[in-house]
C-alpha cells in the first residue's frame, strides 16, 4: 500500500496533538418509544435439577438463572441462626459479538463478574428474611447466553423468579407457615442517549450513552440500589430524578410480569408475607 501524500501529525511535529476520536452518533430508536421496554419474556422451571430456575429474555439479551439450596452457610454465619443468599455471574464465550474467554482460562475471575454477582446477591438479600431462612444458603447462578445490554438487570429480575420458586419449594419441604420472601424485586437500566432519557438500553445505546444507570427496586417501589455514571457528560439532580421515574415505570411492568409468571399460590404467599415486613437485618455482607 502506498503511503498517503497528505502529511499527518507525528512525534516530530512540535505543539501538535491528535484530537480525540469522534464518538459514534447516538442510535435512533425505531419502533420503540423512549419510555418503552424491549419485549420481555420469563420462562420458569427450565432446569430439571435446580430447586428454582428461570430463563429471561429482554430483547436479544438472554440470561439463564438457577437457584440451588445448600444446607450450610459461610463460616462467618455459622452459629448465628441466619441464612444467606448469594450469586454467581458468568458470560458464555459467544454470548458476545466476539468470543469472550472464560474466567477460568485467565486463572482468576474477572473484576466485572465479581462486581455484578455481588450486586445480584445484595439485591436479592434485600427482600429475603435471612433469619427465617435458617442456616442454609441459596445460590443464584446467572449465566448470560446472549448479551445485548442490560445483562445484570436481567439477571436480577430473572434471578428473583428462580429464587422465589426455590424458597417456595423449601417452604413446602420444611412445612413453614410463611415464605421467607418479603417482596418482589426487579431491575432495569436507564440512561441519557443523545440528550434523550431512555428506558432499557440495548448495547448500541449503552455504548454511547452520556449517562448510564442501573436501578433495583422492590415491588413496593422502594429503592434497593442505584448505580449511575456520567460516562461522557455530568448530569444534575433533576436529570437523575427523571431517570429514576423512568426506571420505576419499567420496574412496575417487570414486577407484573413476575407476578404473571409465578404460580398464583406463590404470588399470594409473597403478598401475605409482605404485610409482615422484614426483621432487623444482620449487619453482614459479602
Amino acid at each position: 500500500m502506498r503511503p498517503s501524500s497528505t502529511p499527518g501529525p507525528s512525534s516530530h511535529d512540535a505543539g501538535t496533538l491528535a484530537g480525540p476520536a469522534a464518538r459514534p452518533a447516538a442510535p435512533e430508536r425505531v419502533g420503540r418509544a423512549p419510555d418503552a421496554m424491549r419485549p420481555v419474556r420469563i420462562e420458569r422451571q427450565v432446569v430439571k435439577w435446580a430447586e428454582g430456575s428461570a430463563l429471561i429474555s429482554v430483547g436479544d439479551t438472554r440470561v439463564l438463572c438457577t437457584a440451588s439450596v445448600e444446607e450450610k452457610v459461610p463460616l462467618f454465619l455459622r452459629g448465628t441462626g441466619n441464612g444467606w443468599v448469594t450469586a454467581e455471574y458468568a458470560m458464555l464465550p459467544r454470548s458476545t459479538r466476539e468470543r469472550t474467554p472464560r474466567d477460568i482460562s485467565r486463572g482468576r475471575q474477572a473484576g466485572r463478574s465479581v462486581e455484578i454477582q455481588r450486586l445480584i446477591g445484595r439485591s436479592l438479600r434485600a427482600v429475603v428474611d435471612l433469619t427465617a431462612l435458617g442456616e442454609r444458603t441459596v445460590w443464584v447462578d446467572c449465566d448470560v447466553l446472549q448479551a445485548d445490554g442490560g445483562t445484570r438487570t436481567a439477571a436480577i429480575t430473572g434471578g428473583f423468579v428462580a429464587l422465589a420458586d426455590a424458597l417456595w419449594w423449601l417452604a413446602a419441604r420444611e412445612g413453614w407457615a410463611a415464605i421467607p420472601l418479603a417482596d418482589f424485586l426487579a431491575a432495569v437500566s436507564v440512561g441519557i442517549v443523545g440528550g434523550e432519557a431512555r428506558l432499557d438500553l440495548e448495547y448500541a445505546e449503552d455504548s454511547v450513552a452520556d449517562v448510564d444507570m442501573n436501578v433495583v427496586m422492590t415491588g413496593r417501589g422502594q429503592l434497593v440500589e442505584v448505580q449511575g455514571t456520567a460516562e461522557h457528560s455530568p448530569f444534575d439532580v433533576a436529570g437523575a430524578g427523571r431517570l429514576l421515574e423512568l426506571a420505576a415505570g419499567g420496574i412496575r411492568r417487570l414486577v407484573q410480569l413476575q407476578r404473571d409468571t409465578l404460580s398464583p399460590e406463590l404470588v399470594a404467599a409473597i403478598d401475605k408475607r409482605r404485610e409482615m415486613g422484614l426483621p432487623a437485618r444482620p449487619a453482614i455482607d459479602e
